[in-house]
């Protein structure tokens, strides 16, 4: 469907905030009250100031007596003076002064008084005829229904229906008193003002309606408030007249005022503007005759010729949401008149642009700008000024892009744009927008619509459910009132930001204005009434017609209808109801509430399925006929989403912009304009280019980096979405399109015989994008008229003999250049040139002076040598130079310089100099060169530098990028300024933007400066200097590349493990996974066996290897090589003689101590100590844990004896008795530990082990373990955990130790205090919330089978709040860190523990602790590690391992 156009009186209608509702009748009570005040206020005023003045005047006379005062006054008077023979005191001059101005004041109040009368008179004049006016208008109307009565009555008589209207007169006399509500009626409107400043002005209209409207001011749409600048205005209403006086003018209250009427039935507005005008020189107020204001001149433009020309320019900008930018242009307007300007005007997109509160707009001074305030998509486009006169039209276009401001959240699409509403009525309006730009985000799946009541800063969200196109209407709305609107759109990742808001719209019905007619009466009058004035008496209402469906989609079905006819006088509500085909049953759409507009949108509709629709129209009376059932409609979208488009060529524009064009899609339907995107070549990264559609299918492209390549695609877009990305185009590479070349310059004679010249000149500044393929040159006499050409072929060198020639005749030239676009333009025609021999000693000019590596305080200047060398060769140069438009020259070099280049420096930085050169030979200095071309001492932006570098290959060379590089770009590179011609020293490499110059051999006969100059660019060059330190730095570059070696963090080693075993080992810096190396023992390279296990973690840089078993055989030099690429290393160990056996030694006493330790073994071997009673006893230390038989032998020269015990059965018992002993002595008194879980009794000792005969009572009876009560222990405590304790567990706890003969017992009386502070510990424990505990989520074995040299890696998931602290242990004790234990936490929840290349020392029990201050959870992990080689242990199939409990204030086992 097309949408409807906002009609013109949305346009012209203002909309104000509702801060009146809801206080009408306040404002009356106030109203009447300040009034009733105001009166008696002044009367009881006027009574006091009478009585007191009079009263004073008395007093004053019996003080003074018969003196007479006549016109002295108080000032005039002093003590001891005489007045008419009388002496007065200071006291009664005062009382007679005090009179004096009370009388004086007397005065003045009657002179107000005077004039509120005359105001009252005139007021109550003005009120009497606009009475008389009213009554007027009354009997018109009332005359007006007298006719149509009787023509009704005529009617009805002759079709016998005068009961009818008998009735309708008796029904509209009953209905006069509601009639008389009636909505704002503007009769006199505002008049707009032009005044001169420090003028007052007043604005005044005539309102009436009932209740009595409420009346607000608004200037430029903001509420004037008279408290914000005390009296600057003046707002008074009476008798329906409302007037607002500004006083004193100034220039700033230049603007449209507008006054807003509003009642319950309605709102109306009136508007003017007023022009303050400022005085200017000699400029004064031109009084018109009868006139009590000034009015200025008229400011209509003439038709008037003008010359613009535009001197700055603004080019294509690229913003972002948000910013602000300003757009200016700066003019020379010729004649520059003080009253009669050029029309400035701004378009966007070719549409013509006015001021709103988004932009501004400025014109004068020399310049006109456009400026953004906040910018946003809707304010992209192709911008355009055009100068409007007389002389024509003068304009300047250029693009600005606008792209999306970061979102609020990652990865979330960017915001709508173009909000516009459409077919407004009393509750609904149609809201429309274009989507976003999602290249680099995910597509988006709905909008969110958003609405805000005009006034208020609270936005509603009008849909629940993301809408899929992008047009909704929006229902609900309250009649009177003015909304604006948002969008959002909605992705995966989130919502966008919104867009910008829309216009405002009120909720007004188009159909009112269409309901008023014009009735002429007698006597010229006309009175306008509504078109249900005109219907016969309605009760109840028809139904509507033409009922229909002006919108379908997918989701929702907007019906719409004609009004019925007659539709009467009363407020019209409809009701829509739908059946669905087949059904034969009806149901209201709205039930809970009226529409009052003839239009509706139907939601909640079966996907697929036809429905038919019927309105019912209602008013106070009752409800109408339905109207005729509509067509079958079935939900679904009217439109698709358009097709691809065709083929897409992009071509060359500028050195940063592409042209890209495509064929239009098969299907484009509703379309709102395409997107284009652009990609790097090879990169797949998409970026976009236009962030609004465009709606047309050819774009610019700008933005680009040059020499890069780009490729394009195009996507079409419509209301339902985007369509699929087109087929994309050819690469392109980014550089300005081939043009024909500029005109050469700097023609310079350079020689002549008499009979022939020699010409040479500088080559043009651009050269239109390919090569210059030659130069042809013409000539001609002074005073002739017609050119004749010198060469017929294009010559190839910027040099030419031109022979023929006249001596002692004058000849000018001129040369054009041509490549393969064509012949370029021809240059200015060269100076005069006399022809006739040179004979001076002195040698001739150099010429073609060039500039390169402009930097910000020096330059270098190029020249060639003059043809003409005089007497003598040429020795030296001198290098002039001086400020433009400066007269002194000033030399550069006091001595010559024999080179053809000289660096300038101590330049002033941002200054234009000129340069020119001086040949000196024996006969002395020559003349000057032509002057050189200005040049700007600045370096450009984003200047690079020639680097020096050596490739993988151990090449030294030297490198220089160019971006700006084009297709007739060539890259010179130079030594001294000379361009290398030696191929046997140097070699250059040129590809795309990048060039290098490689040397084959570098040695000292390398140093001196290199350049690089690339033509067609400008002015692109750098410079290096290759010195005796950058030469020894390169060449030791490029022998480390050549010959590389791969750097070691530790040389060969060796290390012995507990079994005897042998470890040799090394760590290099780096190994690449292509690295390989070798183990060689004695010249014999050994590989991985069982003898010799050898591995390498390249990620470490690690090799080893090991030999379990380490014999005489194996004395030898050990050593490891290692080949990278082609870097190599080498590290060898020598174990021979005292070194070989000192390691032999240690490896079999660690094996022999290793197989000890499998067996029955002493923990400390038998040694000797002396008792306090002097006696020597022999001791040694047993394994508490080792059952067994255990045997001592004495032995000496005489014999040996033998003593045995073996330690089992009721020997071992006896030893655990004698530890419990030993233990119950050292057992502390019990202790109160609470938990989240319970109560804990705590019994430190010196050790405890569950074989210890030991018992728990609660008063005198024996506890058993149990879930209630468990009992256990550490090897440092035995505990007793009471879990959720009740009263019950109060009582005296006992803790008891049996050593075979004594009982050691340890009591606790937990009751009283102790049992209550207990307790409440232990409920605000377990107050916390147990959730935020930390705990194991999961994901651990409880056993775990590795083989050895395998990487182990444990993982799990932990939890709680605040984050838990995750500590490991092994076999009960902290692991120490290193590259072979790393742990590793990510994200405060997933925790990972890694050995690196297992051994057998590495088996026992791990244990994870996971705490918080609110408690926590350890798991223990069983760790099993056999060799390779061997059998896999049979173990039971691994299970989750279970988490047990730590309380928050519990230790950890590490102490």
């Amino acid at each position: 469907m097309s949408l409807v156009a906002v009609p013109f009186y949305q346009k012209r209608h203002k909309h104000f905030d509702q801060s009146y509702r809801n206080i009408q009748t306040r404002y009356l009570l106030d109203e009447y009250a300040a009034k009733k005040k105001r009166a008696s206020a002044q009367s009881s005023l006027q009574r006091s100031v009478t009585r007191k003045s009079s009263s004073q005047r008395e007093s004053s006379r019996a003080a003074l007596g018969e003196t007479t005062l006549g016109e002295t006054t108080l000032g005039e008077t002093t003590l001891g003076e005489s007045t008419l023979g009388r002496t007065t005191c200071r006291l009664c001059a005062k009382r007679v002064s005090s009179a004096l101005e009370e009388e004086a004041q007397e005065r003045k109040r009657r002179y107000q008084s005077m004039l509120a009368a005359y105001g009252e008179a005139k007021r109550e004049r003005y009120l009497s005829e606009l009475a008389q006016l009213e009554e007027d208008v009354h009997v018109a109307r009332t005359h007006a229904r007298d006719q149509l009565d009787r023509l009704a009555l005529q009617h009805a008589g002759r079709h016998g229906l005068h009961h009818a209207v008998d009735d309708r007169l008796a029904w509209e006399w009953h209905s006069f008193e509601d009639r008389i509500n009636r909505a704002p009626e503007i009769l006199v409107r505002l008049r707009s003002h032009t005044v001169w400043e420090r003028m007052s002005v007043k604005l005044c209209f005539t309102v009436q309606g009932f209740p009595t409207p409420v009346v607000q001011w608004y200037k430029d749409g903001s509420l004037i408030c008279q408290a914000g600048e005390p009296g600057k205005y003046r707002i008074d209403s009476k008798y329906g007249v409302h007037t607002l006086e500004i006083n004193r003018a100034d220039f700033d209250d230049t603007a449209t005022y507008s006054a807003v009427a509003t009642n319950v039935h309605g709102q109306v507005s009136t508007n003017a503007a007023v022009v303050v005008r400022r005085f200017r020189g000699d400029e004064e107020p031109f009084h018109s005759v009868g006139l009590p204001i000034g009015l200025p001149l008229s400011s209509v433009i003439p038709y008037t010729h003008f010359d613009v020309q535009f001197i700055e320019k603004f080019g294509v900008t690229f913003r972002r949401e948000g910013e602000t930018l300003t757009l200016k242009c700066t003019l020379l307007v010729t004649p520059d008149l003080k009253r009669v300007h050029p029309r400035a005007e701004w378009y966007r997109d070719d549409v013509l642009l006015k001021e709103s509160k988004w932009t501004k707009m400025f014109f004068g001074e020399g310049q006109a700008s456009l400026s953004f305030s906040h910018l946003n998509k809707d304010d992209e486009g192709l911008y355009t000024l055009r100068i409007v006169s007389r002389g024509g039209i003068t304009d300047h276009s250029a693009f600005l892009f606008v792209r999306d401001a970061d979102p609020l959240v990652t990865g979330a699409p960017g915001a709508p744009m173009d909000v516009h509403c459409h077919d407004a009525n009393r509750d609904y309006v149609i809201v429309s927008w274009k989507p976003p730009n999602t290249t680099k985000e995910s597509p988006v799946i709905g909008y969110f619509i958003d609405r805000c009541e005009v006034g208020t800063d609270s936005w509603v969200q009008c849909n629940d459910a993301p809408v899929k196109i992008c047009k909704y209407p929006v229902t609900g709305l309250f009649e009177g009132r003015s909304y604006i609107f948002r969008v959002r759109a909605v992705n995966s990742a989130g919502i966008s930001r919104p867009s910008r808001v829309s216009e405002a719209v009120a909720a007004l019905d188009p159909l009112d204005l269409r309901r008023l007619q014009a009735v002429h009466l007698e006597g010229e009058k006309d009175i306008v009434i509504y078109q249900e004035d005109l219907e016969g008496e309605v009760q109840i209402p028809g139904p509507p017609t033409n009922v229909h469906a002006s919108e379908t989609s997918r989701t929702y079905v907007v019906l719409s209808w004609d009004p019925p006819e007659p539709r009467g006088k009363e407020p019209l509500m409809y009701f829509i109801e739908k059946s669905m085909v087949g059904s034969g049953s009806w149901q209201r759409v709205n039930a809970q509430m009226a529409v009052r507009s003839p239009r509706y949108a139907v939601f909640d509709l079966a996907e697929g399925k036809p429905y038919v629709f019927r309105v019912l129209s209602a008013n106070k009376h009752g409800l109408s006929d339905p109207s005729e059932i509509t067509a079958p409609i079935q939900a679904q979208d009217t439109i698709a989403v358009p097709s691809a488009p065709g083929r897409v060529l992009a071509s060359r524009n500028t050195r940063t912009s592409v042209v890209v064009q495509w064929d239009r899609p098969k299907h484009e339907e509703d379309l709102l304009g395409y997107y284009v995107d652009c990609c790097v070549a090879g990169s797949n990264v998409w970026e976009p280019c236009n962030h609004k559609p465009i709606g047309y299918n050819r774009f610019v492209v700008h933005g680009l980096t040059t020499g890069e390549q780009y490729i394009f695609r195009v996507k079409a877009v419509n209301a339902v979405g985007v369509s699929e990305n087109s087929q994309e185009s050819d690469v392109i590479k980014v550089q300005a399109a081939l043009t024909v070349p500029s005109h050469p310059y700097g023609i310079t004679l350079l020689n002549c015989d008499g009979h022939s010249m020699i010409l040479g000149w500088k080559v043009p500044k651009f050269s239109g994008g390919s090569p210059i393929i030659g130069y042809y040159v013409d000539k001609r006499e002074a005073h002739h008229k017609n050119w004749h050409e010198v060469n017929s072929s294009p010559l190839k060198e910027r040099i030419l003999t031109v022979e023929g020639l006249t001596e002692g005749s004058l000849y000018e030239f001129k040369i054009a250049a041509a490549n393969m676009a064509g012949i370029g333009q021809s240059s200015d025609p060269s100076e005069l040139f006399k022809c006739e021999a040179w004979t001076m000693p002195e040698p001739g000019p150099a010429y073609d002076l060039t500039f390169c590596e402009v930097r910000d305080t020096s330059l270098v200047l190029l020249w060639k040598p003059p043809v003409y060398s005089g007497s003598s060769p040429v020795t030296g140069y001198f290098v002039d130079y001086k400020e433009e438009d400066s007269g002194e020259w000033l030399t550069v070099n006091e001595a010559t310089t024999p080179h053809r280049y000289l660096k300038v420096c101590d330049l002033h930085h941002g200054k234009t100099y000129v340069f020119r050169v001086r040949a000196v030979n024996a006969s002395g200095v020559g003349r000057p060169s032509d002057t050189s071309e200005p040049v700007l001492v600045e370096a450009r932006p984003g200047t690079k530098e020639v680097s020096a570098g050596v490739d993988e290959e151990g090449n030294v060379y030297l490198s220089f990028d160019c971006p700006e590089v084009t297709d007739a770009s060539h890259f010179t590179w130079c030594k001294s300024y000379e361009d290398i011609a030696d191929d046997d020293r140097f070699k250059v490499e040129t590809a795309g933007d990048h060039s290098k110059l490689y040397f084959k051999n570098l040695d000292k006969e390398d140093l001196g400066t290199y350049s690089v100059s690339v033509s067609d660019t400008d002015g692109v060059s750098s410079s290096f200097v290759m010195d005796e330190e950058e030469l020894g730095r390169l060449k030791a570059l490029s022998n480390e590349i050549k010959n590389p070696t791969i750097p070691l963090k530790s040389e060969l080693a060796y290390e012995i493990f507990d079994k005897g075993q042998v470890r040799f080992w090394l760590q290099a810096e780096h190994l690449s996974p292509d690295s390989s190396y070798r183990f060689i023992i004695n010249d014999r390279e050994v590989s991985d066996s069982e003898a010799h296990r050898i591995k390498c973690d390249k990620s470490t840089g690690i090799i080893e290897m090991v030999m379990d078993r380490f014999t005489i055989d194996n004395e030898g030099t050990y050593t490891v090589q290692i080949q990278d690429g082609k870097a190599k290393s080498q590290s060898s160990l020598v174990l021979i003689g005292d070194a070989f056996k000192t390691v032999l030694e240690e490896a079999e006493l660690q094996r022999k101590e290793f197989l000890r330790k499998q067996g029955p073994h002493f923990a400390e071997y038998l040694h000797w100590d002396v008792t306090d009673e002097c006696e020597v006893r022999l001791v040694c230390k047993l394994s508490k844990k080792d059952h067994g038989e255990y045997k001592a032998t004495l032995k000496d020269d005489r014999g040996q004896d033998v003593s045995t015990l073996e330690i089992a059965g009721k020997v071992y018992e006896d030893i655990i008795l004698a530890m419990s002993r030993v233990c119950g002595a050292s057992a502390s008194p019990l202790k109160i530990l609470c938990t989240p879980e319970g109560i804990r009794l705590q019994c430190f000792m010196k050790y405890f082990t569950e074989e210890m005969k030991v018992n728990w009572y609660h008063k005198d009876a024996k506890i058993a373990s149990s879930e209630h009560m468990r009992i256990g222990g550490s090897e440092e405590m035995a505990w007793l955990q009471i879990c959720e304790p009740t009263e019950k567990d109060k009582g005296k706890y006992t803790f008891e130790i049996l050593d075979g003969k004594k009982n050691h017992q340890r009591s606790l009386d937990l009751s009283g205090q102790a049992f209550d502070e207990a307790f409440a510990e232990f409920q605000q424990l377990n107050c916390f919330p147990v959730a935020d505990r930390g705990k194991v989520i999961g994901g651990l074995p409880d056993v775990v089978t590795i083989m050895e040299g395998k990487t182990l890696n444990l993982t799990c998931t932990v939890f709680g709040n605040p984050d838990p602290e995750v500590v490991w242990f092994k076999n009960d004790k902290d692991i120490e860190l290193s590259d072979h234990f790393s742990v590793k936490v990510e994200q405060a929840k997933y925790v990972s523990m890694t050995i690196k290349g297992v051994t057998s020392e590495d088996s026992g029990k791990y244990s994870m602790h996971v705490k918080n201050k609110y408690g926590g959870e350890k798991i223990d992990v069983t760790v099993s590690v056999y060799k390779h080689g061997e059998q896999i242990p049979d173990v039971v199939l691994p299970q989750q391992a279970k988490p047990k409990l730590l309380p928050a204030a519990a230790a950890s086992p590490a102490h």
